[in-house]
């Protein structure tokens, strides 16, 4: 019996040992510390991030007085980093932070301000006053992707999983090659272009179309940019045998337009009397990008109580163009400006009725209609670059011709160009 005692007890002194153990081993249990999470490289674990938009009135001095921060020191701040936080930068809905340590939670540390979607300025304003521009983390990403057209380009490229960018850029390609107002349905369509996403996840823009493939009633056409200049970093398009794929002279000096009179005699609706009239209007909303028709030099840029606002630019010897009535002028006399780019806005300064611009052409310093002129085509590319072009374009073109044609029936719904049809959700 006495034998039976002992054991039990020997039991029992176990089983408490082994629950005490456990006791203390779950007292002894640490939890993990929290992981981390950053904004704008601050640890929000320490800090406590508040944003905002700038607001109708606000400036950068009102923001940080709002926040106890002295006029001296917003004055220091603002001349350190006048390049940074220039007034002509600081525009509204532009978002900002302000930062603020837990410790010390009335007291501001830091501004940041973020202009674009690259880059923002962090204002130090705890312990030294300091400024500086912090890049945000770039990344490229290739892609693909190919269809057919069944309404118009825009739409049936967004529905086939890419940008809007994209699509536009894609007629600009092909804007002398296809009229674009009379597709063919079942036309095709391939693009291999590359993206640029900010932190890796925000989609900050196209970057550039690499190459580009269209069938237009049958016929192919391919399209390949290429740098032609890799001292100044001048990109064309070239076909797949060297040719340019713009002439030297866009149609027309606006994307959408309505011509809404031509080069002639015609009756002035201002001065109501028949006058010569030496260019050719395009109507379009106030406001609406103008684009220099070729390449050139700026050659003049200013104001006359006829032309209003007006850009002209030289483009070689024998060619001058001149763009009237702008709301804004973009360009600056002496620039060099490539075809495309943008010089002002449509307006309706000067004499004129209404918004448009006013497009005159001179040829050999004689002006001429350029609807009824034939313009010379672009200069192909140098033979020098052309072994260089025909090995960059190969592994393209190969690339090119393996994208599938996906033909979007419905949103959310993805037809495969081959017998098996194959429904999946990301056209890319």
């Amino acid at each position: 019996m006495k034998k039976k005692i002992g054991v039990l007890c020997v039991c029992l002194a176990v089983l408490f040992s082994a629950c005490d153990k456990k006791q203390q081993e779950k007292k002894q249990e640490v939890k993990p510390d929290p992981i981390p999470v950053y904004e704008y490289g601050f640890n929000l674990l320490e800090y406590n991030v508040v944003k905002d938009t700038v607001k109708k009135g606000d400036t950068f001095g009102k923001i940080l007085n709002d926040h106890h921060i002295s006029a001296k020191k917003v004055f220091d701040i603002s001349e350190m980093g006048k390049e940074l936080l220039a007034p002509k930068d600081f525009r509204v809905g532009q978002p900002y932070a302000l930062i603020f340590n837990k410790k010390t939670p009335d007291s501001l540390d830091y501004f940041i301000y973020q202009p674009n979607l690259t880059h923002f300025v962090k204002v130090h304003l705890r312990d030294s006053l300091f400024v500086e521009k912090i890049d945000r983390k770039i990344t490229i990403v290739e892609k693909e992707g190919g269809g057919y057209i069944k309404s118009n380009l825009t739409e049936d490229v967004m529905k086939a999983g890419m940008s809007f960018s994209a699509a536009y850029t894609l007629s600009q390609i092909f804007d002398y090659t296809i009229d674009f107002f009379h597709l063919q349905e079942d036309d095709k369509f391939k693009i291999i272009y590359d993206e640029r996403y900010v932190d890796d996840t925000i989609y900050a823009g196209l970057v550039r179309v690499k190459a580009a493939y269209f069938e237009h009633k049958g016929k192919p056409f391919y399209a390949f940019n290429f740098e032609t200049d890799t001292i100044n970093h001048k990109w064309g398009y070239y076909d797949e045998n060297g040719n340019m794929m713009k002439r030297m002279f866009l149609k027309a000096p606006l994307d959408i337009f309505r011509i809404t009179s031509r080069y002639g005699m015609r009756y002035h609706p201002v001065l109501h009397q028949m006058k010569g009239h030496f260019g050719t209007d395009y109507a379009a909303p106030t406001g609406t990008p103008i684009r220099t028709t070729a390449s050139g030099t700026v050659i003049q840029a200013g104001f006359t109580s006829g032309n209003g606002n007006y850009v002209k630019v030289r483009h070689d010897k024998t060619y001058e163009t001149q763009y009237l009535h702008m709301s804004k002028i973009i360009a600056k006399k002496g620039q060099y400006v490539m075809q495309g780019d943008v010089i002002g806005l449509v307006g309706s300064t000067g004499l004129a009725t209404g918004p448009h611009v006013c497009y005159r052409f001179w040829k050999n310093g004689k002006q001429v209609d350029p609807l009824k002129e034939v313009l010379p085509d672009a200069v192909p590319i140098d033979e020098k670059l052309k072994p260089r072009f025909l090995q960059y374009i190969a592994p393209l073109k190969t690339q090119l011709d393996a994208v599938p044609y996906v033909n979007i029936e419905k949103i959310g719904e993805v037809k495969a160009d081959n017998d098996n049809d194959i429904q999946i959700k990301d056209a890319n």
